[in-house]
């Protein structure tokens, strides 16, 4: 059975968010104030409702408390941000994810149960500022404050090796997860795969341990 999602707030994020959980086969219910923006998704998502948020009887009757998992992707209320994530939490919701403008936005959020906090500046900044400063890193994804995961592509010295040789463990704390080769993502047996030429290794570790591999492994 397919999780079912609400996505609160049909914004850049919001609708980005709706789309590809369509695009993935989800269930999502789309909500916002605005009309034209509920129109423009009634047939990308499978109901999308205009709705006040923030009240708490028009929760209810969405069945709010049924949905896997809730987006608050509300954008420059704050207000209106901050009272949907408290009824929300009221009413039971399993997982709720939200929004924050600023610093003090996401405080409050944390402490009224939020449990995912999005700041899309914030990790879109983080994100470009590792890639514009790592050579032969592809893509830089931070899971935590401590730990990511990145995409190298196999160098020359790598060509022929396999990730057993390596040994990215025992050498970096680091492990290898996958290999994406053309259009294939391999993830098992892959030990002893040899690499090639336009292989991508998809890395897991602490971000220290993955900058010391990236400059001594490769």
């Amino acid at each position: 059975m397919n999780k079912q999602f609400a996505v609160i707030g049909l914004g850049q994020l919001g609708a980005s968010i709706c789309t590809e959980l369509s695009n993935m086969g989800c269930e999502v219910l789309a909500v916002d104030t605005d009309l034209d923006k509920v129109n423009d998704f009634s047939n990308i998502v499978t109901q999308a409702v205009q709705a006040d948020s923030t009240d708490e009887k028009v929760l209810q009757a969405l069945g709010i408390r049924n949905f896997d998992h809730v987006i608050v992707a509300i954008g420059r209320n704050i207000q209106a941000s901050i009272l949907t994530t408290l009824l929300l939490k009221e009413a039971g919701v399993k997982e709720i994810w939200a929004k924050a403008q600023n610093d003090y936005h996401e405080k409050i959020l944390k402490k009224l149960g939020a449990d995912k906090i999005i700041r899309p500046e914030v990790e879109i900044g983080f994100r470009i500022a590792h890639l514009a400063t790592a050579n032969k890193i592809l893509d830089y994804i931070e899971l935590s404050k401590d730990y990511s995961i990145i995409e190298i592509e196999v160098t020359d010295q790598l060509i022929g090796k396999s990730i057993m040789e390596i040994d990215v463990r025992a050498n970096y704390g680091c492990n290898v997860i996958a290999i994406r080769r053309n259009q294939q993502v391999i993830v098992r047996n892959i030990g002893e795969l040899k690499l090639e030429r336009g292989d991508v290794l998809l890395i897991i570790g602490k971000s220290e341990d993955l900058e010391r591999f990236e400059q001594e492994g490769l």
